[in-house]
């Protein structure tokens, strides 16, 4: 039952990574059908990611009430009731709405998946479960641009997109009871009382503001890859824009290579020298970036970012509840995927003002402090954590 249970946490991660990239496929056709500035699209993320970052922090309150289970299947719901509004939506007004429950679900889900994932299974399954999230995140684009090929259907994209992710959450639905057996069937010692921690006791912690450092370094490298990758490949590089385009794919490539890869080696490799190797690449990479080569160095640059970033969210996830303690790890888990929010919705646009202002050169340089954000900050967490015994 457990390993059933498994296949539905990674169907899960399927349809929390479908919503992640799909507005900004559609978005092209969206703001011209409704004659609307193309900057509006920063209102919808910023709900989405602000709606992340609040079901974040309430997340360990909730699920330590209701089960990861019902969080999972209600939030879930919420992601595809999103999608469908989307698909109605004939406003800006009516977008903004419906980006609420995208970013409320897509929040609690990961910090109720994380958790569960890093106290019942293999480190293995944590890599595992952020492949098929790449999964999830590679479809919907993939349909909706094929619509929007065909026929300019964004609407019709959005539909197909809401008819997955409602199979998903009926999968999520169906499976309550499974969740109940597993539960009864567990070993004692993966059962054990939770604490609920509030948010000024867990700020309070120097090893948890640590790691919050570090999860925002990490998701602000990814998503100002995502976002500003392809403009200074063809501004500061000469790069033609469709081929600029490609690389940014072989960006998500190297992530989905770097998670599956650690996820095999997951046996022989601990977490943290997982998670030092990955950075050491990353270095490695933004120090391509920054050497005066040809436009090819750059694109092997971002991919290995992509390789060596990749593994370092799910492995960092996998080791909470050892770093933290398994009965406080839900409360601390939230905050870290808020942390993860926080990155992705401020980082990408500073670096947007500070490329406009002083010019896209500054691309590998930004990326360099928001690496030291989530390099020094893991040294002094790992110093905390051998003097606890918890290394």
């Amino acid at each position: 039952m457990a390993t059933v249970l498994l296949v539905i946490i990674y169907i899960a991660f399927i349809g929390l990574g479908i919503p992640d990239s799909l507005f900004g496929t559609a978005w092209p056709a969206i703001y011209q059908e409704l004659n609307i500035p193309v900057s509006y699209a920063n209102f919808v993320t910023f709900l989405i990611s602000g709606g992340s970052v609040v079901s974040s922090l309430l997340s360990a309150r909730l699920i330590n009430r209701f089960g990861a289970a019902k969080i999972t299947a209600v939030s879930t719901s919420l992601t595809a009731l999103g999608l469908l509004g989307f698909s109605l939506s004939g406003s800006m007004v009516w977008l903004c709405l419906f980006a609420i429950p995208l970013g409320l679900g897509a929040g609690a889900i990961d910090a109720a998946l994380n958790n569960y994932v890093a106290l019942h299974y293999r480190a293995a399954h944590m890599n595992f479960i952020s492949c098929f999230y790449g999964v999830g995140v590679t479809l919907s684009p993939f349909l909706m641009s094929f619509l929007l090929g065909a026929e300019n259907d964004w609407r019709g994209g959005y539909r197909s997109i809401f008819y997955i992710q409602l199979a998903i959450s009926l999968i999520t639905i169906i499976s309550l009871p499974l969740w109940k057996k597993v539960r009864e069937n567990a070993p004692e010692s993966e059962e054990g009382p939770v604490r609920t921690l509030k948010f000024r006791e867990m700020a309070a912690m120097p090893s948890v503001r640590l790691v919050w450092l570090i999860f925002i370094g990490s998701c602000a490298i990814e998503f100002t890859c995502n976002a500003w990758g392809s403009t200074f490949l063809v501004q500061v590089k000469g790069m033609a824009v469709d081929h600029a385009a490609q690389m940014i794919t072989c960006y998500y490539l190297g992530m989905t290579l770097g998670r599956f890869l650690a996820g095999m080696l997951s046996h022989r490799v601990t977490s943290w020298n997982m998670i030092r190797f990955g950075q050491a690449v990353v270095l490695t990479a933004i120090l391509l970036l920054l050497l005066p080569l040809p436009a090819a160095f750059c694109a092997v640059g971002l991919f290995l970012i992509g390789f060596g970033n990749g593994p370092v969210f799910p492995n960092l996830n996998y080791l909470t509840p050892k770093n933290f303690g398994a009965d406080i790890s839900q409360s601390v888990m939230g905050t870290q995927m808020a942390a993860s929010n926080i990155g992705i919705l401020v980082m990408p646009p500073v670096f947007g003002f500070l490329g406009q202002a002083l010019g896209m050169w500054l691309f590998p340089w930004f990326l360099l402090a928001m690496f030291l954000i989530m390099m020094l900050p893991t040294l002094a967490l790992i110093h905390r954590l051998k003097k606890q015994g918890r290394y």
